[in-house]
């Protein structure tokens, strides 16, 4: 497994009103909390943790987690849910965004790409921790303003939002970064694109070709 981490990010004095062009939200600002954001993937996997605290939002820790060296899809889903779960108990998030599949013309690969994100689901529920999912559209729509922004396009806002220079090598972190910014925006907001799931049974009962 190869692990790309970016530690210590300190975006302060980040606060909600240089992003007018997102939607408002309800989160108590008082409170520091922490959110992951994970882009699910078979190969490579994005993930991000983001903090609040009194206003501020600031970067913890995102990267990536490569899989392509791994012999089969169920030791990729084993990395998938242990990898996550280590993010968890050395963070405490107490939210999880997670970006839904999009669906694409190749069956196999949506299944194993369901999987993935079936999986990294319950590494969080299996944690009591509520998941939120969101929607390609919904997250780009969120930090651009575009539903159908690209990725670089995604990236570079973020750069703005943050004021700091990622790496375009990362974009898979980066939407994994946005997706916990939407959610940072949304989360009290009953808006479409989303889907909260905090238990198991909720989960597989929406997905049932997701669970064997």
């Amino acid at each position: 497994m190869s692990i790309f981490c970016f530690k210590n990010y300190n975006f302060k004095n980040i606060c909600f009103n240089r992003l007018k062009h997102l939607p408002c939200f309800q989160i108590n600002m008082k409170e520091k909390h922490r959110i992951l954001g994970i882009d699910p993937g078979t190969n490579v996997l994005g993930y991000s943790i983001i903090q609040i605290d009194n206003k501020n939002l600031s970067l913890v820790e995102f990267g990536v987690v490569t899989m392509k060296h791994l012999s089969s899809h169920q030791l990729k889903l084993k990395k998938i849910f242990e990898r996550l779960q280590e993010l968890i108990a050395q963070h405490s998030p107490s939210e999880v965004a997670i970006e839904a599949p999009f669906y694409g013309k190749n069956v196999q690969s949506m299944l194993k790409l369901g999987r993935a994100q079936g999986v990294a689901i319950a590494a969080a529920i299996t944690k009591g921790i509520e998941v939120t999912e969101y929607s390609p559209k919904k997250i780009k729509q969120s930090i651009t303003g575009n539903g159908n922004a690209s990725k670089e396009q995604v990236a570079a806002m973020l750069c703005t939002i943050l004021h700091e220079k990622f790496d375009d090598k990362l974009l898979d972190a980066t939407d994994a970064l946005a997706t916990a910014v939407c959610h940072y925006h949304q989360s009290s907001s009953l808006l479409s694109g989303k889907k909260k799931y905090n238990d198991w049974s909720s989960y597989a009962k929406d997905n049932p070709g997701k669970v064997s």
